[in-house]
């Protein structure tokens, strides 16, 4: 399979510069590219340093690789798939991708299984990940190309990623930003911390619904910056932390913590497209007593 792409710049750009910098392919695929022989112009094999003209016609291959990790079957429910990139909705309680070579039960075994089935000779590419006991969207490149564009529309913040959460309390302000930077808790490996050497972190919230009786509210939130376990500990430095987040406060234990990436924006790397997908709020979001009002919401 190929992608094929006009070349729209007047400045006479070398082809290896054009895909560098134009197409936001990286250096290491670009020199795969090169050794491959396939990618074309105008239907013809290029010189790599020679101006291309406006209007030029590229022809660049997926390149066939090992899929990696292991394969594992399992359940994975799409939300939406094309020939470039596949998004899951992902279940709490099942990792993104494994810890080790010995570790075949995360999500990512299970993309590489579905990949075996469809005969895509592709590595899996996770392009964010979430949290293990977090649910919903997450995003998944189907080649190296499609891969590396991706990464680079995540980079610049261009893939927008929207998520709903359930904490404790009834929080006072319907809306708000957290602007306290995130850094690592020495006294706890797995734990992250507000730090004034932190990483700077930023997340915007609004409160979708209060529920007196159980004292929770359901909260959509929205990130600037991406650090590890950001909105946890943002919602904890409010007093509010997620619902069956134990690890940051919370005063009730349950299986997962309630945070489920509930919306994905994603700017399609090769068409003018942008692909919005929601992933249903799940049944163990919250507590059973909320759970079916939570999802009508």
């Amino acid at each position: 399979m190929k992608i094929e792409l006009t070349v729209t710049s007047d400045k006479g750009i070398a082809l290896q510069e054009y895909l560098k910098e134009n197409i936001g392919i990286p250096k290491s695929l670009l020199h795969e590219l090169r050794m491959s022989k396939e990618v074309k112009v105008n239907d013809k094999i290029p010189v790599w340093t020679l101006p291309l003209q406006k209007g030029d016609i590229l022809s660049i291959p997926f390149l066939k690789e090992t899929i990696t990790p292991s394969a594992t079957q399992m359940e994975i429910d799409v939300l939406y798939e094309d020939e470039h990139l596949l998004i899951i909705n992902k279940k709490a309680g099942i990792e993104t991708h494994p810890s080790s070579e010995e570790d075949t039960a995360s999500l990512s075994n299970g993309v590489a299984e579905y990949f075996v089935e469809q005969e895509i000779l592709a590595k899996v590419r996770h392009i964010h990940r979430l949290d293990k006991n977090t649910s919903g969207t997450i995003l998944f490149a189907k080649h190296a190309l499609s891969g590396a564009l991706l990464d680079r529309e995540m980079t610049v913040r261009k893939i927008k990623r929207t998520y709903l959460a359930l904490v404790e309390g009834l929080m006072d302000c319907s809306a708000g930003i957290v602007d306290k930077p995130i850094g690592k808790d020495r006294h706890h490996a797995a734990r992250r911390r507000i730090s004034s050497n932190g990483q700077k972190a930023v997340t915007h919230y609004k409160v979708w619904k209060r529920f007196p009786k159980e004292k929770l509210t359901l909260v959509e939130l929205s990130l600037d910056t991406g650090r590890t376990h950001q909105i946890r500990v943002h919602m904890s430095s409010l007093g509010h932390p997620l619902y069956g987040d134990t690890l940051y406060g919370a005063s009730v234990k349950q299986e997962r913590h309630s945070l489920h990436a509930w919306k994905l924006t994603v700017p399609h790397p090769f068409k003018e497209d942008v692909i919005t997908v929601e992933a249903p709020i799940p049944f163990d979001f919250g507590p059973r007593t909320l759970a079916a009002l939570i999802g009508k919401l």
